[in-house]
């Protein structure tokens, strides 16, 4: 027993990173070597399965306990967090449109793709979203509705704080603390989920399928990274000025890694919120920002709407002019806040997006089996620049919020010699 206790608190003292790593390679060997060991693909099932299931009930908990408990009010780095959300994702819609400009592509189209609802227009796409912020609230935990999941949590907490008395916030306190404490559980579980994930993609996808779509592929995933490393990290400098990288490379590495194999930013909420307490970010405003992020904070999508959307025209001969790529940018931007935050869940957009070129639907339906062919790649990256932009904007609105207080921010964004000047020996720091 105390054997196993040993080896139990080595394996948790080892950091988490290393441990996903090494999952990784033994999910790519295992794939390789045992690619009829189904079972192994089941670790990774139990893992996504285990964040979704807890993901709604831990932003529920916690935005009501904040709420309920705290003394602060959401403030203006909340504001600051949306604008640069809907900011990032308009110029990732940019940055695919100059990308496919540049690099115009043309599809294969062959059988079309069947979904049961295909939004047709930008109105529809915004009444389904406000539909859905008012949805039954036991239901929209069960169906990880998060849009209504933030609206009734806040009810919720302001309610409780109007009329709870202080045992009744410690309650929820200790509730949301429980719940936290489960989802610490679960990260730690991560490796083996991901070396699950890994062997299941590794041993069913092939490399030939992606040959036809090749260059479609390398565009998409160009413009993500272009995104990824050059445009949200320039809007995070001018906000924070310095530099941004030690923050967006800390954010790829510790959310982009496990949101790229669960392609899932609902399910890589409870990674984020762990990451933002470790950042020393305010458990009230990362809270709601964090979830709402899953919601709104789509580059990947915009991207993939834009990209996808003028290949359809290109293949079709439809001219796309200025004006009309600057207009679907901004539907491309608007529809992308609308998108699931489950994998392929941008891909039923391409549709809406078609439209304003007045493709039609059976050939923008083809155009979404194009997506579902190379969604491997392409959703696992969309998923891993959209997750990891959440907790970076988060961070941004709350360390730009510290500067102007005059309050030193973390460690590990000042050079060394800032850092000798200022007497700072710590990374990280707890939020005031």
């Amino acid at each position: 027993m105390n054997t196993l206790k040993s080896i139990i608190r080595k394996y948790n003292e080892t950091n988490l990173v290393l441990r996903i790593l090494v999952g990784m390679i033994i999910g790519i060997a295992l794939a390789l070597l045992v690619p009829g060991w189904t079972w192994i693909g089941t670790l990774g099932d139990l893992f996504v399965g285990a964040l979704k299931g807890i993901a709604p009930i831990l932003v529920f908990v916690l935005i009501t306990s904040s709420l309920a408990a705290g003394q602060k009010k959401l403030d203006r780095r909340f504001g600051y967090v949306l604008f640069l959300y809907m900011l990032s994702t308009f110029l990732a819609a940019v940055v695919a449109v100059v990308g496919s400009f540049l690099f115009p592509q043309t599809l294969v189209l062959a059988d079309a793709a069947e979904a049961d609802t295909v939004p047709q227009g930008i109105g529809e796409v915004l009444t389904q979203l406000l539909t859905n912020v008012v949805s039954n609230p036991v239901s929209a935990i069960a169906n990880a509705n998060y849009i209504s999941i933030l609206f009734w949590a806040v009810l919720f907490g302001l309610a409780m704080k109007k009329i709870a008395e202080s045992y009744g916030k410690t309650i929820l306190v200790n509730i949301s603390d429980a719940v936290a404490m489960i989802v610490r559980w679960i990260i730690s579980l991560a490796p083996f989920g991901i070396m699950g994930l890994v062997f299941t993609s590794v041993s069913t996808n092939g490399i030939g399928i992606f040959k036809t779509y090749g260059s479609l592929l390398a565009l998409l995933v160009g413009c993500m990274l272009a995104v990824a490393l050059i445009v949200d990290p320039f809007i995070a400098a001018i906000s924070l000025r310095r530099n941004p990288y030690p923050l967006v490379f800390r954010c790829l590495q510790k959310s982009g890694i496990t949101a790229f194999f669960t392609r899932s930013s609902a399910a890589n909420i409870p990674v984020n919120m762990a990451l933002c307490e470790e950042l020393g970010l305010d458990k009230d405003m990362y809270s709601v920002s964090i979830p709402l992020g899953a919601t709104i904070n789509m580059d990947g999508a915009a991207i993939t709407i834009t990209v996808m959307t003028l290949a359809a025209a290109n293949t079709t001969g439809v001219a796309v002019d200025i004006p009309s790529a600057i207009i679907l940018s901004v539907l491309a931007t608007l529809g992308a806040c609308g998108a699931s935050g489950v994998a392929g869940g941008s891909l039923l957009l391409i549709p809406m997006a078609c439209s304003l070129f007045g493709i039609s639907n059976d050939i923008a339906m083809q155009v979404v089996g194009v997506g579902f062919i190379i969604g491997v790649v392409q959703d696992s990256v969309e998923t891993m620049i959209n997750s990891s932009g959440d907790v970076m904007f988060a961070a941004t609105a709350e360390y730009r919020d510290w500067l102007k207080k005059g309050r030193p921010l973390p460690g590990f964004l000042y050079s060394k010699r800032e850092r000798e000047k200022l007497g700072i020996t710590k990374d990280f720091m707890p939020s005031k």
